[in-house]
């Protein structure tokens, strides 16, 4: 089944491209099935990039999914052009009427910040309230995982000596969790951040649950066992170059980044960066959107509390 999108979408031409089932708005509206609706609030500087990662990640299930895409209000991306965001971009009070199967949070870097000084927090924080109410289920990304812990649990996120940039080895916790079913003991993911949340911090409270751990990267995916709130400190939705780009931007800024661990061959940056996490991450989406969104949200989706 397909993922439902704004005709106009840039995204729409590079996923056709890959094979991934889009529908146009045209055509959904002439299907007689109710579609999940999604909300994504994209934080990432790039939001054109970061639309194709995860609508592709969307795009790889037999759900058909309708995707609105919200920016904040308190903060307007220098990355992306006004004409994108205003043709296809919502701020909070134009939605906040709406309910919701399933929403997405993505990173942002800007994890050297404390969280009261990221410009958007206060409006941040009334959408993560909002989200109880009105959400089914919600999945937070890297910056955004440690916020939503911060702010629904007061866990801390601590500054780590030097970036955590590469792609790690994870293991599973709970072998029996439905977001892990068919995915192997070991798995691959990429970091990109400067700080952590702590495997101490999260056991103190009883109504979450750390599904996978990684040696050299730390916590990766917490849940709250009710199964309306995920947290993924990583980003599995990044493309091939993803880590490759940031690297290079760094080291023009004269930054000193060190490679990103296991990603180029022999760690030689003028190599092709090898992809080891796509498996990985179209079972980690497709899991969410079957086993914590499709299922349980109701069809008369006005009755979400």
């Amino acid at each position: 089944m397909p993922i439902k999108i704004n005709d106009a979408l840039p995204a729409k031409t590079i996923l056709e491209n890959e094979n991934i089932f889009v529908m146009t708005e045209n055509v959904a509206l002439h299907q007689d099935v109710r579609p999940l609706n999604i909300l994504i609030l994209n934080l990432m500087p790039n939001k054109i990039a970061t639309e194709v990662q995860i609508l592709r990640m969307l795009g790889n299930t037999p759900l058909q999914v309708e995707i609105d895409l919200m920016q904040t209000r308190t903060y307007t991306s220098k990355n992306t052009s006004a004409e994108h965001l205003l043709n296809f971009y919502s701020y909070f009070e134009d939605i906040k009427h709406k309910k919701y199967d399933g929403m997405i949070i993505t990173g942002a870097p800007i994890e050297n910040l404390e969280f009261n000084e990221v410009d958007y927090w206060d409006e941040l924080c009334e959408i993560m309230e909002w989200s109880l109410h009105n959400v089914q289920s919600t999945l937070h990304i890297c910056w955004a995982a440690q916020a939503g812990l911060f702010y629904h649990f007061d866990i801390n996120k601590y500054p780590l000596k030097d970036k955590l940039s590469g792609i790690y080895n994870h293991y599973i916790t709970d072998p029996f969790h439905k977001l892990l079913r068919g995915f192997d003991d070991e798995f691959y993911a990429p970091h990109s951040r400067y700080t952590e949340v702590r495997k101490q911090d999260i056991k103190k409270h009883s109504q979450l649950e750390i599904l996978s751990y990684s040696d050299l990267a730390g916590v990766y995916i917490v849940a709250n066992k009710n199964g309306r709130q995920f947290f993924v400190t990583g980003h599995s939705e990044y493309d091939r170059d993803s880590l490759a780009g940031e690297y290079f931007r760094d080291t023009l800024k004269g930054l000193n980044e060190i490679i990103p661990y296991n990603y180029f061959k022999d760690d030689n940056p003028a190599t092709i960066p090898q992809l080891k996490w796509r498996s990985h991450s179209s079972l980690l989406y497709s899991n969410w959107l079957n086993y914590f969104v499709y299922q349980t949200t109701p069809y008369n989706i006005e009755e979400i509390k």
